[in-house]
């Protein structure tokens, strides 16, 4: 199991058995308007690290990101599984760019 399963599988945990004091828990207790509205600010969080330029800041700020959107992803019903999918179909277009026509919209 690599780091992201694992924490999508505890994610699963908390949101199945309720935990005192969990903060997952409480997420999930808030419901999905507040667990959107949280990686609302973990990215923009992000954007601010890495416009300051500060690799260690923003290498945290990226974790925070993707632990809330692995609450959305649980929240709402989407597996891990999907999203890696995705992705590996994504790799493999690599390199496989679509070429873009210009045109000149003046004539």
């Amino acid at each position: 199991m690599d780091v992201m399963e694992g924490l999508y599988q505890v994610v699963q945990e908390r949101k199945e058995e309720k935990r005192e004091g969990s903060y997952t828990c409480y997420l999930f207790e808030q419901g999905l308007d507040k667990i959107l509205k949280k990686c609302g600010e973990e990215c923009s969080e992000v954007i601010i690290a890495a416009k300051n330029g500060k690799n260690e800041d923003t290498a945290n700020e990226i974790c925070d990101l993707i632990y809330h959107l692995l609450v959305m992803m649980v929240e709402s019903g989407i597996p891990l599984e999907d999203v890696e999918k995705i992705l590996a179909e994504r790799r493999q277009k690599i390199g496989n760019l679509k070429k873009f026509h210009v045109s000149d919209h003046n004539t």
